[in-house]
């Protein structure tokens, strides 16, 4: 069984904020595919169904998203889903905005999130897809702008990134993490 992790935080005050896009993807594979992600499980929501002809579980971490790490490693273990069959979806500062990076396993380039769960787990060797929100202007204080709401003139773009993100999953689940990522891994102008 994979295991599909959208990072983010808890509660209505986080819900259209960068650092929460992969709580939304999680939220759209689930509305795609009929499957409800309200079970309490393993300190998440959580819910079971089929995406791309393979058994999953489709999480939402609950306790907030540096923290993550021991939501996963219990869900990990709930599941029985190896550190190879637990995908993340988060989001990351580093990459443009819009910009999808797909990889099989890597260190956590900085991101709370992920360094939990790398820790939790003891390895980086988890498939994950990250969303880039990089600012196009310099933030003084870049936890600010990850936990503030998305800007209406940027809404578009972001349920944008949701779907191509959800899409990136479907394929990954379907035909693999090579053909996701020869789709989705391109250099943005």
């Amino acid at each position: 069984m994979w295991l599909i992790v959208g990072l983010g935080n808890p509660g209505a005050d986080y819900l259209w904020t960068p650092h929460n896009l992969g709580f939304l993807v999680v939220d759209h594979l689930a509305a795609r595919a009929g499957i409800r992600v309200e079970r309490p499980e393993a300190q998440s929501f959580a819910g079971l169904g089929r995406i791309g002809g393979r058994e999953v579980a489709l999480a939402k971490p609950q306790t907030y998203m540096n923290l993550s790490g021991m939501a996963v490693r219990e869900l990990a273990a709930r599941f029985a889903a190896a550190p190879e069959e637990t995908l993340v979806v988060v989001d990351d500062v580093a990459l443009p905005w819009g910009t999808l990076r797909i990889r099989e396993h890597g260190s956590a380039g900085g991101h709370n999130g992920l360094k939990s769960i790398v820790g939790a787990l003891g390895t980086d060797l988890f498939p994950r897809v990250r969303i880039g929100i990089k600012p196009e202007h310099p933030v003084a204080d870049l936890a600010s702008y990850v936990l503030s709401p998305i800007r209406k003139s940027e809404r578009e773009a972001a349920a944008a990134m949701v779907e191509a993100a959800a899409d990136a999953v479907e394929i990954i689940l379907g035909d693999g993490l090579m053909q996701a990522m020869n789709r989705f891994n391109r250099k943005v102008e």
